[in-house]
């Protein structure tokens, strides 16, 4: 009696750009990828990332406050800040005098994960519809260089990472000034989480 071979599935293919994706950023900024597709970004790691609606952080953009790489995914814009930034965030808020404000700010830190956008150069048209995109792009090396807060007996400046508490202040005056705006406009944005 000859054995009988069941012919085995195949697993599911990656879209080549998802592994050049992948390749892209362990290779070259030595982050960690999780997941996918569409591949993931582990937080808490090299960064922690600080989210806002992407109306908020446009004004974010505009103002005169040092950030590091920012990313959008539909309506959430992502600034990428130093590792433990993430759990700051609320103490910073409160310190700042923000807490208990609805604000639409929100932070993640260990174990969380973001949709990796498109690596830099990256051609317009083989980004899928809606995928993440970069607004400044990450090097290598760029977590030297993500908001933190000084150290004990140090400031921030130009010589030293952007200071995060900066960031927060006017992160959260944007999200107040968005959700204000939305109100008296009437135009309600819907939420989109990823």
């Amino acid at each position: 009696m000859a054995a009988t071979v069941l012919p085995t599935v195949p697993p599911p293919r990656v879209p080549p750009e998802e592994g050049a994706y992948a390749a892209w950023y362990g290779r070259v900024l030595g982050w960690t990828v999780t997941g996918g597709p569409p591949a993931q970004l582990a937080t808490g790691i090299g960064f922690d990332v600080l989210e806002m609606p992407s109306d908020a952080g446009t004004a974010l953009l505009r103002r005169p406050v040092a950030t590091g790489p920012v990313a959008l995914m539909g309506r959430r814009m992502r600034f990428l800040v130093a590792p433990g930034g993430a759990e700051e965030l609320d103490g910073l808020l409160d310190w700042l005098e923000w807490g208990g404000v609805a604000l639409d700010l929100t932070a993640l830190g260990a174990g969380g994960r973001i949709t990796a956008p498109a690596p830099p150069g990256q051609p317009p048209g083989e980004s899928p519809r809606g995928a993440a995109v970069w607004l400044r792009t990450p090097e290598q090396g760029c977590e030297a260089l993500l908001p933190a807060l000084p150290g004990p007996g140090r400031t921030a400046g130009p010589a030293r990472r952007p200071d995060l508490v900066r960031l927060v202040a006017a992160a959260a005056t944007e999200c107040h000034r968005a959700r204000l705006g939305r109100r008296t406009n009437g135009v309600r944005q819907p939420l989109a989480f990823s």
